[in-house]
């Protein structure tokens, strides 16, 4: 059974820096694109970022030059580390295969505010 798990979201100011962590159970984790969404108050849900297997990332240009996504697939785990975040970037955050075939997570919300 395919679980996917995030975690590290949280409440920061303005300026400030969250690394999200994405636990993923599923058979050759390695292949796969992985992609983190968002989906802000009111909102549908929006990819923000993906990484192919062989490493190369793609982000949505709301998140370009402040964010970065990176995988381990020794632990079939993929990352968010969100630098500069703005109150825009608050959403609940969730990752996925970029096929967004997996089961949902739970998410993790991350709130940006003074």
């Amino acid at each position: 059974q395919v679980h996917v798990v995030e975690s590290g979201g949280g409440l920061v100011q303005p300026g400030g820096s969250l690394r999200l962590s994405c636990a993923v159970s599923v058979t050759f984790f390695e292949l796969a694109t992985l992609a983190w969404y968002r989906q802000a108050p009111g909102k549908e849900r929006e990819l923000a970022a993906y990484i192919s297997r062989s490493g190369t990332a793609v982000y949505a240009n709301s998140v370009k030059g402040r964010f970065t996504i990176s995988r381990d697939n020794a632990k079939n785990t993929v990352f968010l580390q969100m630098n500069s975040l703005k109150p825009e970037d608050t959403a609940v955050y969730y990752c996925n295969r970029i096929s967004a075939d997996l089961p949902w997570g739970q998410g993790t919300q991350v709130t940006v505010t003074t």
